[in-house]
């Protein structure tokens, strides 16, 4: 199974993000901000097939799910999505990140540190 990110329960998200992480110095807690430049979640086709309702980051294992999700306006139209994950144990900062080594390779993406 391949991993994928839908805001749309049902409708892949096309745009891939550009993410970035932070970790605390315990390694205890952590969080990934995603940002869609022009998702296809925009496209007004879209509008009538659902409400957003999180962001969904599903694979294998499941599903990890936020709700913290903005829209970036310019000029009055939506140009990107921000979203916030935010991982409170070791073990989601795992489980968060086994996930984005199988949605980076669903999507040949890389991991670069800072």
């Amino acid at each position: 199974m391949v991993a994928h990110i839908q805001f749309i329960k049902g409708i892949n998200e096309k745009i891939l993000p550009d993410i970035r992480l932070t970790r605390s110095r315990d390694g205890s807690t952590g969080t990934a901000t995603f940002r869609f430049k022009n998702s296809n979640i925009l496209d007004k086709s879209l509008a009538l097939t659902g409400e957003i309702t999180g962001m969904y980051m599903i694979d294998k294992e499941g599903v990890l799910e936020t709700r913290d999700i903005n829209v970036n306006f310019v000029n009055g139209k939506p140009q990107a999505i921000e979203s916030i994950y935010i991982m409170k144990s070791s073990q989601d900062w795992d489980r968060f990140m086994r996930f984005m080594e199988r949605y980076g390779e669903s999507n040949g993406l890389v991991f670069t540190k800072a």
